[in-house]
């Protein structure tokens, strides 16, 4: 039902082929994608089987099948991932690689990275990326900083929004189901002589649930509505020459409830990313090269009417990033890829009183500048092992220069084994948020982390079975945690900055000595024609190792040591496909005192799918069957048995 490719030093489950093809067709669909699947988060095309790190690929048959709304669900299936959500649809969600924190992970889309100055940790907030018109979804397990910044401590989740293929050509979505739920989409595109273009346009809607959970009394409905638009364009100038624009915008309102009651809180947030590249090829197509300039500006607002003063909270933040990329194929045997990076950044935040008698704050500002530069080389000394290295520079504004390198390879045996090993460093420097927010500390010191992973995959039957297993460590220091403060206290940081007379605040951020996280990753896929089964597994330890603290031992927040999926699916002859997909995940804790425990919870989806023509199908859904209740944040609530359908067209 879920089919999605792993060829990682983690695992690999094969793709299989559509509801439509014969057993043989199928077959033959999972040899030929194991060995041409072409990954772009690694900033070069390069096949599965060249890349050291551990790497899970969603392609469009994949995210069509799987009928998710949102990225975050899709992403979930896939293993060392997990997620924290203050709600249903909408809501704070925070996505974690391999027990690494939610701003550990740089988000791409059409090569822009999504990060928001303004949010906490400076990271991504998953609750508006809905599954839209994206045709990819790549997904990079462990450090990555060497390509992608200091900030891809956990990893890479690199989007691809479709391209067109034909002179013309389109697409849309339409389903509806459980809490009035209504999801819309559509697009077009073509290619005519030199341009190329597409557009595409989404509206999602429901009643929702109640943000706090049921379990804690929550009864009232928060609903969501989420418009987003994307759009791209390529005009070839010349046979060695190109010029691009991308855009995307996102508008969402989401209801929740404040201070752990139903309440008529509402935020709305609105998001932009733009694009504009000039692409060059010299000596033959051999150096390629890419000159950019990216922008994002992402707008929160909360609001509360019932409060004199309705909004309660207001942020900014933007990112404007010049880039240079180049690309150099030495030989056959060596590719070596190298750039310069230049990204500003400023946020600004307040949060007003609900009185209309106390003047509306100034707003909290910061900026910070990082300039980059960085370099990897690839190698094929032997037919079958690949090594790559790589080194890179950055100079961030605040906190001066900092060096960090990366190493792995590849061996592809004639047994059909594959065997993997990577090594990588990341540097974060603080969000502007930690540093001069309400709850910030400018004495904050950058994280640093170093990490290896190590594994095999095997290949038996001509492909039809695939299994593998991944070993995989990370140590990180000087890692940024919240720390709330308790009255009366005597901690000089639990009073505003400045403030006179001396203002208490609710907390802070602070820099922990230590943490590790370890474990295994492993999966299996079988292809036998239309009967697919897959597979995974994953075992995290993600520890506070801070020598000196109370919290030596303990698990970090809202992270299972355990988890697994499993799917099985079934594509008979006329047409039509079933599904089912089983997701279990261990406890956790909501606190870093381990003082709140999160029970595990087991969820169980179905899904069918029937083909009136080569292009439209008809689908449905039911998600979490029997209704479980569970937590992945404390006191918020989640979906409940869910049941969808609606019909889908590709022309």
């Amino acid at each position: 039902m879920f089919q999605v490719i792993y060829r990682s030093s983690i695992c690999l489950a094969a793709v299989a082929a559509s509801s439509t093809a014969s057993a043989d067709e199928a077959a033959h669909a999972v040899a030929a994608d194991a060995d041409s699947i072409v990954v772009t988060a690694t900033r070069a095309p390069l096949t599965l089987d060249e890349i050291p790190s551990s790497v899970a690929v969603l392609d469009k048959a994949t995210i069509d099948r799987a009928q998710d709304i949102g990225v975050t669900e899709l992403l979930l299936r896939t293993p060392g991932i997990s997620v924290s959500r203050n709600g249903g649809y909408g809501t704070s969600t925070s996505l974690r690689i391999r027990g690494a924190e939610s701003e550990h992970t740089v988000t791409v889309i059409d090569g822009v990275k999504l990060n928001d100055p303004s949010s906490t940790g400076g990271g991504f907030n998953f609750a508006n990326l809905l599954a839209g018109d994206i045709d990819r979804i790549e997904v990079l397990r462990g450090p990555q900083s060497i390509l992608w910044g200091s900030q891809a401590i956990g990893g890479v989740i690199n989007i691809v929004t479709a391209s067109p293929e034909k002179t013309l050509e389109g697409s849309f979505d339409l389903e509806a189901g459980s809490r009035e739920t209504v999801n819309a989409r559509a697009a077009i595109g073509g290619r005519t002589g030199p341009l190329a273009w597409r557009i595409g346009g989404q509206r999602f809607a429901t009643d929702g649930i109640s943000s706090h959970a049921r379990a804690f009394g929550g009864t009232e409905r928060d609903g969501y509505r989420n418009t987003n638009v994307s759009g791209r364009a390529e005009l070839a100038l010349a046979d060695n020459v190109s010029a691009e624009v991308r855009g995307y915008y996102s508008s969402g309102r989401v209801e929740f409830d404040g201070f752990n009651t139903d309440s008529n809180d509402y935020g709305q947030n609105k998001e932009f990313v733009g694009y504009a590249g000039l692409n060059f090829d010299l000596v033959g197509g051999r150096f390629r090269n890419r000159i950019a300039y990216a922008y994002t500006d992402t707008n929160r607002d909360n609001f509360n009417p019932d409060r004199e003063r309705p909004r309660s909270f207001e942020a900014d933040g933007k990112n404007k990033r010049w880039e240079y990329q180049g690309s150099f194929d030495v030989s056959d045997r060596i590719t070596a890829i190298f750039g310069a990076e230049n990204e500003r950044s400023n946020f600004r935040s307040r949060s007003p009183s609900a009185s209309l008698g106390v003047p509306v704050p100034d707003f909290v500002r910061g900026k910070a500048e990082l300039t980059s530069a960085y370099g990897q080389l690839s190698i094929e000394p032997v037919d079958g092992l690949t090594l790559n290295g790589g080194v890179r520079y950055d100079d961030h504004s605040r906190y001066g220069g900092q060096t960090l390198f990366a190493a792995g390879g590849v061996w592809r045996l004639p047994t059909g084994t594959v065997l993997r090993a990577s090594y990588g460093e990341g540097f974060k420097a603080p969000g502007l948020y930690q540093l001069f927010s309400e709850y910030g500390n400018v004495g904050l010191d950058p994280e640093e982390a170093h990490g290896w992973e190590a594994g095999v995959e095997q290949h038996l039957f001509g492909d039809k079975l695939v299994v593998g297993a991944t070993w995989f460590d990370r140590t990180t220091t000087n890692q940024i945690i919240y720390n709330g403060c308790s009255s009366p206290t005597t901690d000089p940081l639990c009073t505003v900055p400045g403030s006179n007379p001396p203002t208490p605040r609710f907390g802070y951020y602070l820099n922990v000595a230590r943490s590790e996280a370890h474990g295994v990753e492993a999966a299996a896929a079988l292809n036998l024609g239309g009967l697919t089964l897959d597979g995974n597994y994953s075992w995290i330890v993600a520890e506070d190792r801070s020598e000196d603290s109370a919290n030596f031992g303990n698990w970090l927040p809202r992270r299972p040591r355990h988890s697994a999926n499993a799917s099985a699916s079934y594509a008979f002859g006329f047409g039509l496909e079933l599904g089912a997909a089983l997701r279990w995940s261990g406890k956790s804790y909501d606190n870093a005192s381990n003082a709140r425990r999160l029970d595990d919870y087991t969820l169980v989806d179905l899904r069918a799918e029937v083909a009136l023509s080569d292009a439209v199908k008809l689908f449905a859904r039911a998600e979490n069957l029997f209704d479980e209740q569970y937590m992945t944040a404390y006191r918020y609530g989640s979906l409940g048995r869910s049941i969808y359908a609606g019909v889908r067209g590709r022309f």
